[in-house]
């Protein structure tokens, strides 16, 4: 009996031993099968056979000149690009000792975006390395920055997300900035910012495509340093590695791979997060996949065949003509935010961003000085609005605006009142609607770290608003103000139905929405590039929200929501004081907490799709309203409501006032500038948050 049995051990051990070829020979079969499928696709008519025929010295010399100068080139930049993110992705979980860190959610993509498009914007011509470089030093600075913010010590998941997604905000912001001051300097940018594999020929992968594969090779040199870094720092300083050199070394590399990628082909969105991901959930199966020295090259495999994959899916689902128009990076990101919602679902979150925000819901300011506070915003809010309404392309004066209340101003101040006045009144609406909304969605996620922007509740509204403008001519007001708000709906109901089942944490919350907040910023980009891809300005105005050519009709949706949404929180300030604490308190007490919930996160929709409607979107009012509001009169919401609605209005207001002035007569989206605003506030906040977090260890 015993020699039966002892041969069991050794069979399992071989099947196991087995497995990492197996895994290689169906990576290097499917790379092989997509690669064979993709030389098939095209607008030329050439299918399988005449491929074939040219592989084997058959052909014409124009199935030669369409596969050489066309698909093999966008072929190769999809196994090049796709390889270079996986790494680069692979690399970076390890310094940071964090799963979800790539070069998406370090701003690596926007760093190197808006690198390239300074220096198109600027009028510099620079060589294809020279335009890598300058990428490679705007990817270091975003990634070095989010690192610093987020730590790397493995425990600030959601830090780093968050992190990541306000600096890509302010870097995505600046970059649109240029990309509308300079249309004709930076024309075709616009698309190109989401990702596109169309190549002129084989200079670039020829260039690039060598640097790209001397990066990797160093990596593999540096494969048993990582293995070390990543189990620990302290067990790697005892074995004699030099932890911050190493660590720098191995983040310039991956950078480098990544500023690559991004001159051959943009910002490609999430392939450097879900190739590295797949190949971590592989290695529970396949032994030795957790060292790095397998790691990166099935890492570089996976990233490979998914951007492979995903430009043979384009070109199917769509005509190979219209596929030309729609970047790759669109198809990429809708399916790698899928993944991040699915992973944000399973993983194991156990570390707080920061404490709720009612938790200091005792403390707070006596009345009086609440009472001076609150008069003190009144008269900033008001005289924002006066400011504005005498600030533009043509300068007024006060008795300009008397005359024209009264009906006695000419018809020169006449006209410049008559669309001034709407847009400065818009403006101070969808800044007291945002933080409204902000406030409320803090309050039932208890994380003052969160805001509807970046749970995808605006990015729900905005492709809600794109959709309707693009596929239906001649939209109403009415009907776009109904799509947006049902736009932010759906996101929301997306954002905690998915939440719930997988264990409802704030943390979870917001790695959700932030998966929906990218896939609905990449269904907009694909509505805009297959209606109307040459009217980037149009599109850009609406994505940085503006206040340009409202009239007293457009408020009037706002002005209903927030009429509409007053009386219920004056009559639940109490319950969101309690929910905003935990759920047992509010239940011990008599509060229903999911009727109360939804009722408040039905306020937040109908306020954040009623100022989206109204202007556009907006991103960081919902945030740093609320969070300024709470730190000057504390966190009891009968306080905080009001104050963080007047705070909203007065960021908005001169917002709006600068983007009309700055460059009169030409003008910027008042939601650009709110992000530029916004940005370095949140990041004062997430370090405030870990110099914190750090202390209490």
């Amino acid at each position: 009996m015993v020699t039966l049995t002892e041969p069991g051990p050794p069979v399992v051990t071989v099947r196991r031993r087995g497995r990492p070829a197996l895994l290689g020979i169906g990576l290097t079969a499917l790379i092989l099968l997509g690669s064979a499928v993709h030389l098939t696709q095209g607008t030329a008519n050439l299918g399988a056979l005449d491929v074939l025929r040219l592989v084997f010295g058959g052909g014409t010399g124009d199935t030669a000149a369409v596969v050489l100068e066309s698909r093999l080139p966008r072929l190769l930049a999809a196994l090049v690009v796709g390889a270079a993110l996986g790494v680069a992705g692979a690399v970076l979980q390890t310094v940071s000792r964090n799963v979800l860190a790539s070069p998406d959610t370090l701003a690596v993509n926007a760093g190197a975006h808006l690198a390239v498009v300074a220096v198109a914007a600027f009028g510099v011509s620079l060589p294809l390395l020279g335009a890598t470089g300058v990428a490679f030093a705007g990817g270091l600075g975003a990634a070095v920055f989010v690192l610093a913010l987020s730590g790397t010590g493995g425990t600030g998941i959601v830090r780093l997300v968050l992190a990541g997604t306000a600096i890509a905000l302010a870097l995505i912001s600046v970059t649109q900035v240029l990309l509308l001051l300079y249309a004709q300097e930076t024309r075709g940018l616009f698309a190109w910012g989401e990702g596109a594999l169309e190549q002129n020929g084989l200079g670039g992968i020829g260039t690039l495509g060598p640097l790209a594969g001397v990066a990797v090779a160093v990596l593999l040199g540096m494969a048993r340093h990582l293995d070390l870094l990543q189990v620990g720092e302290d067990h790697a300083r005892t074995l004699g590695v030099h932890v911050g050199r190493v660590r720098f070394a191995a983040i310039a590399l991956a950078v480098l791979l990544a500023a690559a990628a991004v001159t051959l082909a943009g910002p490609i969105g999430f392939v450097g997060l879900a190739a590295p991901a797949l190949a971590r959930l592989l290695a529970s199966a396949v032994p030795g996949l957790h060292r790095h020295a397998a790691l990166i090259p099935v890492a570089a495999a996976l990233g490979a065949a998914l951007l492979l994959g995903a430009d043979v899916l384009l070109r199917t689902i769509i005509s190979a003509q219209r596929a030309l128009e729609v970047p790759t990076g669109v198809v990429t990101t809708i399916l790698g935010a899928l993944f991040l919602v699915v992973l944000a679902r399973t993983a194991r979150i156990t570390s707080a961003t920061a404490e709720p925000p009612a938790a200091g819901a005792r403390g707070g300011v006596s009345v009086l000085r609440y009472r001076v506070v609150l008069g003190v915003l009144v008269l900033a809010a008001v005289g924002a609005a006066v400011g504005a309404v005498l600030l533009g392309d043509a300068k007024l004066l006060l008795g300009d605006v008397v005359n024209w209340l009264t009906g006695q101003a000419g018809p020169l101040v006449t006209g410049v009142l008559d669309t001034r006045v709407p847009r400065v009144v818009a403006a101070l609406l969808a800044g007291a609607a945002l933080a409204l909304g902000g406030a409320l969605t803090q309050a039932v996620a208890r994380n003052p770290l969160a805001e509807p922007g970046m749970i995808g509740v605006v990015g729900g509204a905005g492709l809600g608003a794109v959709a309707v403008i693009t596929l239906v001519s001649g939209v109403g007001f009415w009907t776009l103000t109904g799509s947006a708000g049902l736009g932010a709906a759906l996101a929301m109901a997306v954002v905690f139905a998915v939440a719930a089942r997988g264990g409802f944490t704030s943390e979870r919350l917001v790695l959700i929405g932030f998966g929906v907040h990218a896939a609905s910023q990449a269904l907009v980009t694909l509505l805009i590039t297959l209606s109307d891809p040459w009217n980037e300005t149009k599109a850009l105005t609406w994505l940085g929200g503006s206040t340009y050519g409202r009239t007293f009709t457009h408020l009037v949706p706002m002005a209903l929501a927030l009429l509409l949404v007053a009386p219920v929180l004056i009559r639940m300030r109490r319950e969101l004081d309690l929910l905003a604490l935990d759920d047992e308190t509010p239940r011990v007490l008599g509060v229903p907490v999911a009727r109360s919930r939804l009722l408040l996160l039905a306020c937040a929709v109908l306020l954040t799709g009623a100022a989206v409607a109204g202007i556009g979107v907006l991103t960081f009012v919902g945030l740093v309203a609320p969070h300024a509001a709470r730190a000057i009169v504390g966190s009891r919401h009968s306080r905080l409501l009001p104050a963080a609605a007047l705070l909203g209005a007065i960021l908005v207001c001169p917002a709006d006032t600068l983007g009309r002035t700055v460059i009169a007569p030409g003008q910027l989206p008042a939601g650009l500038m709110t992000a530029i605003i916004g940005a370095p506030y949140f990041v004062w906040l997430l370090y405030r948050h870990r110099t914190k977090s750090l202390r209490g260890r």
